[in-house]
């Protein structure tokens, strides 16, 4: 059990106190629990490779279970993937920022640890300016969904705490999320590419 604050934001506008305080913590190594659009995420610096391992502790995840990685801007691609296709420029181009996940071949700044020790790597970019504007700051962070696994995603402040709260260092409750179900994915890592 971890000592965890509680920071409730405006999700259009918060507190830039708050988010620099969180994401000191991010680059100490802590776990945070932070909004998307989809659903909630628990997240860690994809830096910090005992901080991802936390998370499947704290979710109770099997840890042959990839995760994905959040970024906040096309750059951050650059270093989490290789050999991207030009099909997937065009897609980005379309859907993101967005509730889109692509599969890519793993970048060297990816810890095994995030995708379990596989070759590829999932990458999406949260659409939400608490989160957009979190990993600006923190860099690309390695983040399942918010949970226990096996229960429901969490959409709700009330559903991250039941689950989070003594797990993770940090909470970020920015209220209810928009879309409330988990991002389409496409791998690009076959060819053809599929849903």
């Amino acid at each position: 059990m971890v000592l965890t604050k509680l920071f409730r934001v405006d999700a259009l506008q918060p507190d830039p106190g708050v988010l620099d305080e969180v994401c000191r913590d991010v680059l100490d190594g802590k776990l945070i629990v932070f909004p998307t659009e989809t659903v909630y995420g628990l997240g860690a610096s994809i830096y910090r490779p005992e901080a991802i391992r936390r998370i499947f502790i704290a979710k109770n995840r099997p840890m042959d279970n990839p995760l994905i990685i959040h970024i906040s801007r096309v750059e951050h691609l650059y270093e989490t993937a290789i050999d991207i296709p030009d099909s997937v420029w065009r897609l980005i181009e379309l859907a993101w920022p967005g509730p889109l996940t692509l599969v890519l071949k793993r970048g060297r700044a990816v810890p095994p640890e995030a995708t379990a020790g596989l070759p590829t790597v999932a990458i999406r970019m949260p659409a939400h300016p608490v989160a957009q504007r979190l990993i600006d700051c923190t860099g690309p962070l390695a983040a399942p969904s918010a949970n226990i696994s096996g229960r429901p995603s969490p959409t709700t402040g009330h559903h991250i705490l039941t689950d989070m709260f003594g797990r993770a260092n940090d909470i970020i409750d920015a209220g209810d999320t928009i879309f409330g179900v988990e991002s389409t994915i496409v791998d690009f890592s076959t060819e053809p590419p599929k849903l």
